[in-house]
């Protein structure tokens, strides 16, 4: 209830009632059209965010004519009233608004001069009165213009401030984001290091005894033989996993080169269309090269498996006979390439994750692709987002630097 009063009913208010009735009691020419101008008037400056600023100047200018002309004309003491449209325009529009609402007042006023009769005329030294009543208007205007646009620019600085420390926050939240995968990805690759040549001994055992225990058995001994080949494809394939773990551990020796990206991308578009039949999909590619993509610094065999595996994703979470996308764009710091899927999409709970390795979702993935392709650009200096909606698609986009630091 009283958050409900409030929406309605401003502290202000009570100042401005109280303040019209203070007029009605005290002011000059208390005659009932007085008093309803005056309360007319009060209504209009309470109702002011209500009806507006404009159409509060333009009553507001009409009922001080009326209050003043009903109180003695241009030597009214209500003359003061119309300080309060001045300031209303003064405090909605801009310096024209203001000058036009001020001289606005000042015609208002000023126009009871007409009426004066053949025997009524203005003293000599009361003109100097009228002067400073008409100048004071326009004065007023412009100051509480000023003082407006003073407040305004305040709000502003200090709307700016709160957007840039929420930038800040989340350029903040971000850098922990990175520094936490770092960390992991740090302690993966001395853990990797470190175990990779320790099994791979044991391992070249294994596989070595294994054909050899193949070649001795009887060929009628159908189980040791189906065991023994057992053992050696799934020794070449903790090898292949090893391999993988190297590759992501150790530091790539980057040969850099300036080229045309899209000539890499034409190269691993060909090799993906070539090998489609192998990894069990059927897309189109669609290619999407903006003409003004200037040469880019880049290792061209690490980034043709950047784009390879990107497009073997996009494949895979494609429906049969899709179409994947291959959009490139520019601008002075950067050159971005786009990979477009309209496949299932991503689960957002999964998005912050997908580049950590040994998360995946697929049944038969160990999950180091994505985490590779991140190691391989942040090498380069650039990066890789994701944008993506369940049952929509996805989009992957690279971003190389056109000056590397």
């Amino acid at each position: 209830m009283p958050s409900t009063w409030r929406r309605y009913v401003r502290p202000q208010d009570f100042v401005w009632l109280l303040f019209f009735s203070a007029l009605a009691v005290f002011g000059p020419g208390r005659s009932p059209r007085t008093i309803a101008a005056l309360v007319a008037l009060a209504i209009v400056q309470v109702l002011e965010p209500r009806i507006g600023a404009r159409a509060s100047v333009v009553l507001k200018l009409a009922l001080c004519y009326l209050l003043i002309g009903f109180t003695y004309g241009v030597s009214s003491s209500f003359y003061l009233v119309l300080f309060l449209p001045v300031i209303t325009g003064a405090t909605n529009f801009g310096l024209l608004g203001t000058a036009i609402t001020s001289l606005g007042a000042c015609a208002v006023y000023l126009s009871f001069l007409a009426f004066l009769g053949e025997n009524e005329f203005i003293a000599e030294d009361q003109i100097p009165e009228l002067v400073l009543r008409t100048l004071f208007l326009p004065v007023v205007g412009y100051l509480t213009y000023q003082l407006a646009q003073a407040n305004q620019e305040e709000k502003h600085k200090a709307q700016q401030a709160v957007e840039d420390l929420a930038s800040a926050n989340r350029s903040l939240k971000e850098a922990q984001a990175e520094v936490r995968r770092a960390e992991r990805l740090a302690a993966l690759g001395q853990l990797t290091a470190g175990l990779a040549h320790e099994l791979r001994n044991p391992l070249g055992t294994m596989k070595t005894s294994a054909q050899l225990l193949s070649k001795q058995v009887s060929k009628e001994n159908a189980l040791a033989v189906e065991m023994a080949g057992f053992i050696t494809s799934e020794v070449d394939r903790t090898n292949s996993l090893i391999t993988r773990f190297l590759d992501f551990a150790r530091p790539q020796r980057l040969k850099f080169e300036t080229a045309d990206i899209t000539t890499l991308l034409d190269t691993a578009i060909g090799r993906f269309e070539r090998e489609q039949k192998n990894i069990g999909t059927s897309v189109t590619i669609f290619k999407n090269y903006s003409p003004d993509v200037p040469p880019v610094r880049f290792d061209a065999e690490l980034m043709e498996r950047v784009i390879s595996n990107l497009l073997v994703n996009a494949a895979q979470a494609s429906p049969p006979g899709g179409i994947v996308t291959v959009k490139t764009l520019s601008d002075d710091n950067e050159v971005e390439v786009a990979v477009i899927d309209r496949g299932s999409g991503i689960d957002p709970k999964n998005i912050e994750n997908i580049f950590n390795p040994f998360f995946t979702t697929k049944t038969d993935g160990i999950g180091f692709g994505l985490a590779i392709i991140s190691k391989i650009l942040d090498e380069h200096g650039g990066r890789i987002t994701v944008e993506s909606a369940l049952g929509e698609g996805s989009v992957f986009r690279v971003f190389l630097p056109l000056r590397r630091q």
